[in-house]
């Protein structure tokens, strides 16, 4: 029986495997995500000087009277949608894509789309 840990402990195994081969600059951040049950959250860093340069999530203010459950593809659509709205603001179009392991399916491609239309190029 695959336990949720036994998932877990994988996703981190694919994701440390993929942060080896990308790295986010001052010129190219990496937009990184994280899925929980219950919301999303994608930030852009820069990897160089470790900072986050843009950060949204389902639990921001701006997106709490729109979506009802944080943890479906709709609000995965709005946190890409707001992320890339920041990123613009900060002064960033282009940026390295961070799946964080989780396979490029349902919430994750939700968000990718949706950062991608708002004007985010990966």
């Amino acid at each position: 029986m695959i336990t949720k840990a036994d998932k877990n402990k994988a996703r981190l195994k694919r994701h440390l495997r993929v942060r080896k081969k990308i790295e986010g600059t001052t010129a190219r951040p990496r937009l990184s995500v994280f899925r929980s049950a219950k919301h999303v959250y994608a930030q852009l860093i820069d990897d160089v000087t470790g900072k986050t340069v843009a950060a949204a999530s389902t639990m921001d203010k701006e997106l709490q009277g729109q979506i009802g459950n944080g943890g479906n593809v709709e609000a995965a659509r709005k946190v890409g949608e707001l992320v890339a709205k920041r990123a613009k603001e900060a002064g960033h179009v282009q940026v390295v894509f961070d799946r964080g392991g989780y396979l490029y399916h349902g919430r994750i491609q939700a968000l990718a789309d949706a950062a991608r239309e708002a004007g985010l190029e990966f």
